[in-house]
């Protein structure tokens, strides 16, 4: 899977969160927290797989990121997503105690998003 590369990760460092759209259709996206973890980023849904963000992201395995007003097409990769402990920890360093209610909890570890940038196509 491609990486960010070294503009797109410090626009990312400089908010806490991010707007993601599943697939191809124009909605208007949900604002989400996320972390980078080994330079990677990873979103969760609290709400677990049954989430419909989660379910769209599973569905279409592309959409957009929207952060500082930059928008970015990206592969969203869904079920063994990233190594849990580390993205436990981000969130709880990110987020602080509402991290372990919200987004560490099993189901929320099930519903993990790696998401990365598309690829250009010509």
């Amino acid at each position: 899977m491609n990486t960010f590369g070294p503009e797109d990760l410090a626009l990312l460092t400089a908010h806490d969160s991010l707007v993601l759209t599943a697939g191809d259709d124009d909605r208007e996206g949900v604002e989400i927290g996320r972390v980078l973890v080994r330079g990677a980023l990873y979103v969760r849904a609290y709400r677990g797989v049954r989430s419909r963000w989660y379910q769209a992201a599973r569905e279409h395995g592309r959409g957009r990121i929207r952060v500082g007003g930059v928008t970015r097409e990206v592969l969203l990769e869904t079920g063994d997503a990233g190594p849990a402990p580390e993205i436990d920890a981000a969130y709880q360093a990110a987020y602080g105690a509402a991290a372990a209610s919200l987004v560490a909890s099993p189901g929320a570890r099930a519903a993990t998003i790696r998401i990365a940038p598309a690829p250009w196509t010509s």
